[in-house]
C-alpha cells in the first residue's frame, strides 16, 4: 500500500450502502425491456426518458465510480461495463448517455482537488456530467477561480446532467496545457441541437452542445487537464480515497464508453434478427420459417459469434484494468499508459467486431427492416455513427501503441 495512502471517513454516504455488484448488474438486466420500449421517443426527444433516468438514479447507475466518501459505491471497472452493456442492449444511444453522464465521476475522483469534490459531489452524491474533451473555449484568470467562455459541441450525457465539465485553454498560458473545470448545470446553456434526425445515429444519446457565457468557477473546481501521461505516479485520487479505481487512467475506459453502446447496437439487431426468423417464412416455395434455413442460420450464427467476441475484449478489459489498477495501488508497480492504451487498442478491435455483425444482420434481414421506424435500421445508425468518431481511428491508435512500446515519442492525447 502506498506511503501517500490516507483513510478518511464518509462525509455522506451512499443510498445503499450495502448494494451488490450482482444486485446492480441484476437491476440494469431488468430494465432491458423498458429501455428498449423507449428508444423511438428517446431518439425524437434526443435524450432517454425522465421516468427512465429517475429509475438509472434510484438502481444507482450514476454511482458506480463514485467515491465512496462522497456518496458513491465505487465498483469496479468490469461492473460498470456490465452494468453500461445490459443498458446498451435496450439501446444504445440511451447507453452513450447514461455511460457518458456517468463514468466521469472517476475523472472528478481520480483528478480534482479535495475541496472540489465536496462541492461538486455534495451534499448528496448526485451527480450526471459529460466532459468534452476538445478545448472549445477560455478560462480567463480572476482572483479565486477563472471566468469561462466558449461553446462546446457533442456534450454526451448533457441530457439529464446536474453539472458541465469541459476541457478549456488559459489565455497567455496555452503552453501550460488544458484546464479541467466543472460547473452546476444552471450556469450554463444546453442548446437544442441534438435528436429528431439531426445526426445519422446516436440520437437518444443527449450529445448537445453547451453554451458558456461569463460564468465563474472556482479553482478548487479545476484542475490540469492532462488525465493521461502520468506515468510512476497515480492520479491523487488513489492516495486520498485509498481506493484503486482512482488512479486516473482513462484510455480504455473512456473509450469503451462509446464502444459498449456500439455492441449493444448490435445486440439490439441480433434481437430483431431472431424475431424476424422466428415470425417470417421464406419467400418463394416452399415457404418455411426462415430459422429453419441454413442461409438465415449462417447470418445469425456468424454475427453470434463476433458480438460474443467483442463482449469477451470488453470484459477481458474490465478484469485487466481491475488487475493493474489494484497492482498499482498495492505495490507501486505502474499500470502504465502502454498497458492503457493497448487495451484501447483492444477495444477498437470489439468494435469493428461489433460493427461488423450489425452490418450483417442488416443485410439479411431484408429490405423492410430499412424502414424509417424499424428498430433495426436505428441499430444500423447507431453502430454507423461510431465510425466518423475522432477516437475511432484503430490505425492511428495502433501506431501509437508500436511508439510507446518501443520508447518513442507519441501523440495520443
Amino acid at each position: 500500500m502506498p506511503e501517500e495512502t490516507v483513510s478518511r471517513p464518509a462525509e455522506f454516504p451512499a443510498p445503499e450502502p450495502g448494494l451488490t455488484p450482482e444486485t446492480i448488474i441484476a437491476r440494469a438486466k431488468a430494465l432491458i425491456p423498458e429501455v428498449r420500449a423507449q428508444a423511438d421517443e428517446a431518439e425524437r426527444t434526443g435524450k432517454h426518458s425522465a421516468e427512465l433516468d429517475a429509475k438509472f438514479t434510484e438502481a444507482g447507475f450514476y454511482r458506480m465510480l463514485q467515491p465512496k466518501r462522497f456518496g458513491g459505491y465505487a465498483f469496479d471497472m468490469l461492473t460498470y461495463w456490465k452494468v453500461i452493456m445490459a443498458v446498451a442492449e435496450g439501446d444504445a444511444g440511451t447507453a452513450w448517455g447514461l455511460c457518458l453522464g456517468a463514468h466521469h465521476a472517476q475523472g472528478i475522483g481520480s483528478w480534482f482537488p479535495e475541496q472540489g469534490q465536496l462541492e461538486i459531489l455534495g451534499p448528496t452524491g448526485n451527480f450526471k456530467c459529460p466532459h468534452r474533451a476538445a478545448p472549445m473555449g477560455t478560462s480567463t484568470p480572476v482572483d479565486g477561480g477563472y471566468i469561462v467562455n466558449g461553446q462546446w459541441d457533442y456534450c454526451s450525457g448533457v441530457g439529464h446532467a446536474t453539472h458541465f465539465m469541459c476541457n478549456s485553454l488559459v489565455p497567455g498560458r496555452e503552453s501550460d496545457g488544458l484546464l479541467t473545470i466543472c460547473t452546476p448545470i444552471e450556469n450554463v446553456t444546453v442548446l437544442d441541437d441534438w435528436g429528431n434526425g439531426n445526426i445519422i445515429g446516436m440520437n437518444s444519446s443527449g450529445s448537445n452542445s453547451v453554451r458558456v457565457e461569463n460564468v465563474f468557477v472556482p479553482e478548487h473546481c479545476t484542475c490540469s487537464g492532462d488525465w493521461t501521461h502520468n506515468t510512476e505516479k497515480a492520479a491523487p485520487g488513489m492516495y486520498l480515497h485509498d481506493d484503486p479505481m482512482f488512479c486516473g487512467r482513462i484510455y480504455a475506459m473512456y473509450h469503451a464508453g462509446l464502444v459498449i453502446p456500439v455492441i449493444g447496437a448490435a445486440k439490439g439487431a441480433m434481437h430483431e434478427y431472431e424475431h424476424t426468423l422466428r415470425t417470417k417464412k421464406t419467400y418463394f416455395a416452399p415457404q418455411v420459417p426462415r430459422y429453419t434455413v441454413e442461409e438465415y442460420q449462417r447470418h445469425y450464427g456468424q454475427a453470434r459469434a463476433l458480438i460474443d467476441c467483442a463482449e469477451a475484449i470488453i470484459f477481458q478489459c474490465g478484469e485487466r484494468y481491475n488487475e493493474l489498477a489494484e497492482r498499482w495501488y498495492r505495490t507501486g508497480e505502474p499500470f502504465t499508459r502502454e498497458d492503457d492504451a493497448a487495451m484501447y487498442s483492444m477495444i477498437q478491435v470489439a468494435s469493428r467486431m461489433a460493427v461488423d455483425a450489425t452490418n450483417e444482420l442488416f443485410g439479411a434481414a431484408s429490405s423492410s427492416a430499412a424502414k424509417r421506424g424499424a428498430p433495426m435500421q436505428r441499430h444500423f445508425r447507431d453502430a454507423a455513427i461510431y465510425l466518423g468518431h475522432i477516437s475511432a481511428r484503430h490505425d492511428v491508435v495502433a501506431a501509437e501503441v508500436a511508439r510507446m512500446h518501443f520508447g518513442l515519442p507519441d501523440n495520443l492525447f
